[in-house]
């Protein structure tokens, strides 16, 4: 991903994640602060048709939605995913598995110890298939209810 993107990725978000609104400089602050989370997905002719975005953050904690970061907290050991997102015509090729594998190996190689995400939109299934287990925590409940009555708040250990 490359600043030049952040319109498509923000007319991609606004179809996919409607219930979820964010503000262009929530997506450009991600990229500025760790843009080897940040990636797209392109068609043939180069139109855009989905994106991830993802940075390190504290296992156990979930950043608010449509809030800057600031700076990623010195020490962070886990991989925070904030969104993957992609069109219908994105869908159905495996990308979203491969950029989640990648993504997985790239925070392996680095030194993390895990991945983590707030499932939304009955996305459980699809997470868990990727190696994400739900976490109950209590304290996260108020942070989850922010999205809606299903978020879950999900984490896949890393072998190092």
């Amino acid at each position: 991903m490359a600043p030049v993107d952040l319109p498509a990725v923000m007319a991609i978000a606004a179809v996919v994640h409607p219930s979820y609104p964010e503000d262009e400089a929530v997506f450009a602050e991600r990229l500025r602060l760790a843009s080897e989370g940040c990636h797209v997905l392109a068609s043939e002719d180069g139109a855009l048709l989905g994106y991830l975005v993802s940075h390190p953050w504290p296992v156990g904690t979930v950043p608010a939605l449509n809030s800057l970061l600031g700076a990623i907290p010195p020490g962070t050991r886990n991989w925070y995913i904030h969104d993957l997102a992609l069109l219908p015509a994105g869908r159905g090729g495996g990308a979203a598995g491969r950029i989640v594998a990648a993504i997985a190996e790239r925070a392996m190689r680095a030194g993390f110890a895990s991945l983590a995400l707030v499932a939304v939109n009955d996305s459980t299934g699809f997470w868990r298939r990727q190696g994400f287990r739900e976490m109950h925590d209590p304290a996260l409940a108020r942070k989850l209810a922010s999205y809606d009555d299903a978020a879950r708040y999900m984490r896949r250990d890393l072998q190092n």
